[in-house]
C-alpha cells in the first residue's frame, strides 16, 4: 500500500486506510478531519477547475511524484497524457500504471529533446517537471510548474 498527499481525493483515501490500522476512535477522528478541511480544499477545487477542466498536464518527475500527484492534477479537472521517471525500477511503473488514465504515455529517461519531441505531439497545455527540463518548455511557451523545489 502507497499514501499520497497530493490532492483531495488522494489525501482523504490515504486518511482512510492510516485509520483502518487503529480503532473507531482514531476512524471517528479522521472522519471529522475530513469534515473539518473538505469544504476548504472543495472552495479552492470551485475556484480554479473551470478554468483547468479538460486541460492536459504532462508529468516528469523523480522520486514517487509521477504516480502520486495525478490525482491532484484529476481533482482540478486535468488529464494527465504523459508521465514518467529519469531513475525508475520496474516496480515504480508496476505502481504506476494503475494512477495513469488510459492512453497516457510513458517516458523513462528521456532526453530534453525526447520530451520536446512528446509535447509537441501530446499538446499539453501545462508541464510539470524538473529543473532542466524547465527552460526547453519556457521557450515552447507552455505554462511550466517546476516540481523539484516547490518553490
Amino acid at each position: 500500500w502507497s499514501s499520497t498527499f497530493f490532492g483531495p481525493t488522494k489525501i482523504r483515501e490515504s486518511l482512510r486506510k492510516l485509520a483502518e490500522l487503529f480503532d473507531d476512535t482514531i476512524k471517528e477522528k479522521v472522519e471529522a478531519v475530513i469534515a473539518k478541511y473538505d469544504p476548504q480544499m472543495q472552495a479552492v477545487i470551485d475556484e480554479v477547475r473551470p478554468r483547468l477542466e479538460g486541460k492536459k498536464v504532462m508529468l516528469y518527475v523523480g522520486g514517487l511524484r509521477p504516480r502520486h500527484t495525478i490525482g491532484a492534477y484529476e481533482d482540478l479537472g486535468m488529464i494527465c497524457v504523459g508521465s514518467g521517471y529519469e531513475f525508475a525500477h520496474t516496480d515504480d511503473y508496476e505502481r504506476t500504471a494503475p494512477e495513469m488514465p488510459d492512453a497516457t504515455v510513458v517516458y523513462d529517461d528521456a532526453s530534453e529533446l525526447e520530451m520536446e519531441q512528446f509535447a509537441h505531439v501530446l499538446k499539453p497545455d501545462l508541464v510539470a517537471s524538473g529543473i532542466k527540463e524547465e527552460y526547453v518548455f519556457q521557450k515552447m511557451g507552455l505554462p511550466f510548474r517546476q516540481m523539484h523545489s516547490w518553490d
